[in-house]
């Protein structure tokens, strides 16, 4: 894994994507899950997010989404800073960007903390736009993304 989170600090476009592709594979196993946030590979991916190539930024927001599936990686994610440039994402990415991004933002949110920061960040507006008018795929994680924070206390109402 270290030699994977190298490759997104400092290779090729090609290379960052490829390593990003390989920590969402291995991000799917709950211990994977602590050895890849162990290995430094959220602030990383939150640059990757923030300045990758398109397929380089939805793999980064799909294997934060996926390293959110464990509750002390929802609080350092959040913590690094990836609620932002996560919802940059589902307000101006590809639609690929937006749906991963609105999924990371779902993972996130099931931490009531993260939800304070998520409204703040300004994601309510571009996921409902999204949850009506993205892809039929984009729809369904936008629409759960908000189920989620209304669920927290966060909505008052859907």
């Amino acid at each position: 894994i270290p030699p994977l989170v190298d490759l997104i600090r400092s290779g090729t476009d090609g290379a960052k994507a490829k390593a990003a592709m390989a920590l969402v594979n291995l991000a799917f196993d709950k211990d994977n899950r602590v050895t890849i946030a162990a290995a430094g590979a959220i602030p990383p991916l939150i640059d990757l997010v923030k300045s990758g190539t398109d397929g380089a930024k939805e793999l980064a927001a799909t294997a934060l989404g996926n390293l959110a599936n464990n509750n002390d990686n929802k609080v350092s994610i959040a913590k690094f800073g990836a609620i932002p440039p996560l919802v940059d994402l589902v307000k101006s990415g590809t639609d690929g960007e937006k749906a991963w991004a609105a999924a990371a933002l779902q993972n996130l949110a099931l931490n009531k903390d993260n939800n304070v920061a998520i409204a703040k960040a300004g994601a309510i507006p571009p996921l409902v736009k999204l949850s009506k008018s993205g892809s039929e795929g984009a729809k369904k994680i936008a629409t759960r993304a908000l189920k989620v924070l209304q669920r927290n206390w966060i909505l008052p109402f859907m």
